[in-house]
């Protein structure tokens, strides 16, 4: 299956190092290679990038990897195709709007007979169970509280009622933002951790890279990254619980 990368922080942060051993996965150390995406909240706006080349040889993934882009909201993805071609449509992040904001969905998971009614404005472009599972959510989120954006607090109870739902037809890991908050929501296999003050060192698990953090950071800096598997061989990653939902704010869960 696919896998994920997330990060939520409480100032603008690169990923260069998380995505640098994330990208790896994608042809070199794991089969991943159907391509991969990435996605930058920056304020009201959105850097998107998809490649139906597999990470490891992507050229744009290679700019990526080179190219400190900093945001506090950013979500990742590495595919290997289980429903729809492999194709630049069918490579996550999708993208919509919804009250006036961009929503960012990546899926990892294999959701077999999905295929609920959509009736409003949001419609797949690719054939991926992953986007039919996004543009139902939206069209679900709109129908239930309207035109205006609910708290957060409502919007995730929400979102676990709808996603505990589609998990019925299968598999179904994400993360999801609007640029507010990152929502993650584990179904077999999801990890994360906090990064904070005192900062260490951390080396790749995939790659021959470590990073000093102490050496690049402030005393009042908070990094989460979220991923379906521990990135790093000497920080101490926490596994979500199988069915769990966490909402993740300038850089930590909200309880």
């Amino acid at each position: 299956m696919c896998q994920l990368l997330g990060m939520n922080c409480n100032v603008p942060t690169d990923i260069v190092f998380s995505f640098t051993g994330f990208a790896t996965r994608g042809g070199t150390t794991d089969s991943h290679n159907d391509g991969w995406g990435i996605a930058f909240f920056e304020g009201s706006g959105v850097r998107h990038f998809v490649d139906h080349e597999a990470a490891a040889a992507s050229p744009i993934a290679r700019l990526i990897k080179q190219v400190p882009i900093k945001s506090k909201h950013v979500i990742a993805h590495i595919r290997k195709a289980t429903q729809g071609r492999v194709a630049l449509e069918n490579c996550h992040p999708f993208v919509r709007e919804l009250w006036g904001r961009y929503w960012v969905f990546a899926h990892n998971g294999d959701l077999k007979d999905f295929a609920p009614v959509l009736d409003g404005p949001f419609r797949p472009v690719g054939n991926t169970d992953s986007e039919h599972a996004f543009c139902f959510i939206l069209q679900e989120l709109r129908r239930r509280f309207g035109d205006a954006a609910p708290p957060q607090a409502l919007l995730q109870a929400a979102l676990a009622d709808l996603v505990a739902a589609i998990a019925q037809s299968g598999t179904f890991n994400l993360l999801l933002s609007d640029g507010t908050a990152l929502y993650a929501h584990c179904s077999t296999e999801l990890h994360y951790l906090v990064r904070q003050h005192p900062f260490a060192r951390a080396r790749l698990a995939d790659d021959d890279l470590s990073v000093d953090f102490a050496e690049v950071t402030t005393p009042r800096d908070r990094v989460a990254i979220i991923v379906t598997q521990p990135l790093t061989e000497d920080e101490t990653w926490i596994r979500f619980a199988p069915g769990e939902m966490k909402r993740f704010v300038d850089g930590a869960p909200v309880a």
